[in-house]
């Protein structure tokens, strides 16, 4: 933990940039020098507008600087595209929010909101979508219709790496009571094999021979299940938002899913209509604002028609800006009824969590589950619970 007077150093040397490393050096843990140096690359990317210059230390400079920029092992360059998705991970939202307003306004990165062109030069990647869910509402015409295109073709990507695994983790389970014809890999039971061969042990060689090799059966079990999922629009759960999308998707197109989807802050949309169309659900997205989960918790709780068939997924940091009480009783009432309730603290490939650990294990001590799950993890977890 950081001391005042170190604190304060690390802004410092914030302020006045790399040039200033001799007489001020950053401190902390590895990974706050880490996020320190990440952040500082940041405030380098905007405001050094050439090799030897940075207007934190001359903001009056012409063009004649002192000392130079030092070379550089950075393991890659910046784009203008993660520079704001980095800003909003790593820096407070009213600080981002400046920092964003300089980059728009005073040092020509614009052309992101102006000239469709630019932004149909970038590869779609998921740090060009964040970029664009987090500047969508400034975009309009063509250019807004170009964002709505990269949206449709990074979610397009998501569902093509993810559903054959997702359908399968929930269309079958493993039967190991049953034998199966199909003599594959996937369907190997290697304990029987071992358990039924270790007659065939040869001590001399230390070798265990394998006669009988066997397989399980995979059995598809079908049933009527209303998957409820309700996303948080707070911009940290950013990549969570664009995974949730995704995986309403995949969900809703499965044989016996019936999927609802809200977006919250303290106001919910109800885009149930939409839940195949996760490029519509991310233009929809109003990212920041308050939160309110027990609002939507309540009106999640509305919708359930069958408990016994029901599962909600709440994708959601947990910092409640309501009164956590009424978030508290709608979750009760949900696992009174019998329904499943899920609260997912990081639905992205990294499941890497920032949460309030202190409501979460509220929820978790009442009966929910609460943690952090790949769109892999989610997968099994949902065949499991289908296949009970």
């Amino acid at each position: 933990m950081l001391n005042p007077k170190e604190q304060a150093i690390n802004r410092w040397r914030l302020v006045l940039g790399r040039q200033s490393d001799q007489d001020l050096q950053f401190s902390g843990t590895d990974r706050e020098l880490r996020t320190f140096q990440d952040m500082e690359e940041l405030l380098d990317y905007l405001y050094q507008k050439g090799d030897s210059e940075d207007i934190r230390n001359d903001p009056g400079n012409s063009g004649n600087s002192g000392d130079s920029r030092k070379g550089s092992l950075d393991a890659s360059q910046l784009t203008a595209a993660k520079w704001i998705t980095k800003v909003r991970e790593l820096f407070p939202r009213q600080t981002a929010e400046v920092l964003e307003k300089q980059a728009l306004e005073e040092f020509h990165m614009t052309e992101l909101l102006t000239d469709k062109k630019v932004l149909e030069q970038i590869q779609p990647d998921m740090d060009l979508l964040k970029t664009v869910l987090q500047l969508k509402h400034l975009m309009s015409g063509e250019v807004l219709e170009t964002a709505k295109k990269i949206a449709q073709q990074v979610a397009e990507e998501l569902r093509k790496k993810l559903e054959n695994q997702i359908r399968r983790s929930i269309l079958g389970r493993i039967d190991r009571n049953t034998s199966s014809p199909v003599r594959s890999a996937r369907n190997l039971d290697m304990k029987k094999t071992i358990r039924k061969n270790l007659k065939n042990y040869d001590p001399e060689s230390q070798q265990l021979i394998l006669q009988d090799i066997y397989f399980s059966s995979r059995v598809k079990k079908y049933s009527n299940w209303r998957v409820i999922i309700a996303i948080d629009e707070s911009g940290s759960m950013m990549g969570s938002v664009i995974y949730s999308a995704v995986m309403a998707q995949i969900l809703a197109k499965l044989p016996f899913a019936d999927v609802k989807l809200i977006i919250f802050d303290t106001s919910i949309v109800d885009l149930s209509g939409y839940a195949e169309e996760p490029a519509e659900i991310l233009m929809s997205v109003q990212l920041g604002g308050g939160t309110d989960i027990g609002k939507a918790i309540a009106y999640c709780e509305q919708l359930i028609e069958t408990p016994a068939r029901t599962c909600v997924l709440c994708v959601t940091d947990l910092y409640e800006g309501a009164p956590e009480q009424y978030l508290l009783n709608s979750c009760r009432n949900i696992l009174e009824s019998g329904a499943k309730l899920n609260f997912l603290t990081a639905l992205d490939e990294t499941a890497n969590p920032a949460y309030d650990r202190h409501l979460g294990q509220k929820l978790a001590n009442m009966g929910a589950f609460v943690g952090a799950l790949t769109p892999e993890q989610l997968g099994d977890y949902i065949g499991r619970m289908f296949s009970q």
